[in-house]
């Protein structure tokens, strides 16, 4: 399996945001097409990151230990903190403290659209390398629980570039362009999203960090297209009119939050 973001556009077709489930199921909905920024020949991130860590080499040493180690964090409440950030798009509403604002698709629906596109991106950035090295996750090489269910799924799916990583951080950079006097909290809180891989044991620390790398090129080429300027600066004055009208979150929860995102996870 390989990594996909196309879920992301759920979002921008106004699911996300929804409260509850209506009472009679709706028939589904046809597939929407998503169309990247980027093109092919825009970047290729394989020729640009380094190589998986192979056994026997000091980095892929480094990743069995940080994984071995983050095991002590099961039931506690960054193992919690890691499930929930188990949802590829939930870091959109996960933002919302860092933010000081909810980002729905009610009332930031050019926002969702835009990442929509951005996490198709993602995606073709990230299986280009995950599917030439097909590294194996952690916890198919050391025992230990995860903080997800083990599945054939994610056992097929490669381990290195994080595609959690690429696209947390992807979002991470964005907003705090869009918002940067909250840049520190809503980065710290991207940080934490892409550590919450290692911490669940589902990803090791090298294709973490290179999941930070694989977004921050992603971005860079980004701004290279006029049409993702142009949508980024709607979605500047759409977040904008956002924080001066939503509510703001629950001070008690993200006081909690903050609290867990500042603690090292090794």
């Amino acid at each position: 399996m390989r990594t996909k973001l196309v879920v992301v556009a759920i979002a921008a077709l106004g699911l996300l945001g929804a409260k509850e489930a209506p009472k009679k199921a709706a028939a589904p909905a046809a597939p929407v097409a998503v169309t990247p920024y980027l093109t092919p020949d825009d970047l290729d991130t394989y020729k640009v990151l380094p190589p998986s860590p192979v056994p026997g080499t000091t980095r892929y040493e480094a990743d069995r230990t940080i994984y071995l180690q983050t095991r002590k964090l099961e039931g506690t409440p960054r193992w919690e903190m890691a499930k929930a950030d188990d949802s590829i798009f939930g870091i959109i509403k996960g933002m919302s403290c860092a933010l000081g604002a909810e980002l729905t698709a009610q009332n930031a629906p050019k926002t969702h659209a835009m990442l929509a596109r951005v996490g198709r991106d993602a995606s073709v950035v990230t299986n280009r390398p995950k599917d030439i090295y097909k590294r194996q996750r952690p916890y198919l090489i050391d025992e230990g629980n995860i903080c997800i269910a083990k599945s054939d799924g994610l056992a097929k799916s490669p381990d290195y570039p994080s595609g959690h990583n690429t696209w947390g951080w992807t979002v991470g950079l964005l907003l705090a362009e869009v918002a940067p006097d909250r840049a520190t909290p809503i980065m710290a809180r991207a940080r934490a999203y892409g550590e919450s891989r290692l911490v669940c044991g589902v990803h090791n620390l090298n294709s973490v960090y290179m999941g930070w790398v694989n977004s921050s090129m992603m971005v860079a080429a980004l701004h290279g297209k006029e049409a993702f300027r142009k949508d980024l600066e709607e979605v500047r004055k759409e977040v904008a009119a956002v924080r001066k009208t939503a509510p703001a979150p629950d001070a008690a929860q993200c006081a909690a939050e903050a609290e867990v995102v500042a603690q090292s996870p090794y």
